[in-house]
């Protein structure tokens, strides 16, 4: 590995670790259910990005860890974030190549299925089934998707990374 990949190792906990401040950051009682997907947006990106340094195990872990500081179900997110790594790990030459909104498509189709499962497991558990609110953090996340890819080139660059 070269010197300037090793520098900038720290990029991938550090990006996950603010996204999941982003997470639990207290917000006001209506805005809380339009949060963003943070985590899945970051093991998205790091996924299509450096698939050997970041991938499903990592993504599992991260999962997991957004289990314990959410409060939800431990291995819910663990499994979502999972899922999406997979596929977009399997596919990321493919994506790589797209333009930036063909992108944003594809990691809107990922979120999707990523909160799919979490409606699956919500469900399996009895737990009550959420509105139609429960879809706009996605769509958020669909607008939000090019200016994290851009921002994050940058500083992977920057830094060596990528």
């Amino acid at each position: 590995m070269s010197d300037a990949r090793a520098r900038g190792g720290w990029l991938i906990p550090c990006s996950l670790l603010l996204a999941m401040l982003l997470m639990i950051l207290p917000m006001p009682a209506g805005a809380d259910a339009l949060r963003p997907q943070w985590v899945a947006l970051m093991t998205l990106y790091w996924c299509l990005t450096v698939p050997e340094r970041y991938g499903v195990f990592s993504a599992f872990a991260a999962g997991l860890a957004l289990d314990v500081i959410s409060g939800s179900l431990f291995g819910q997110h663990a499994l979502g974030l999972s899922v999406i790594a997979y596929a977009a790990v399997e596919l990321h030459q493919r994506v790589r190549i797209f333009p930036l909104w063909q992108q944003a498509l594809f990691a809107v189709m990922l979120l999707l299925v990523e909160r799919l499962i979490n409606l699956w497991v919500l469900g399996a558990t009895g737990q009550p089934m959420p509105s139609l609110v429960y879809w706009a953090p996605t769509c958020l996340s669909l607008l939000l998707w090019p200016w994290l890819s851009v921002i994050m080139n940058d500083i992977g660059r920057r830094v060596g990374l990528i």
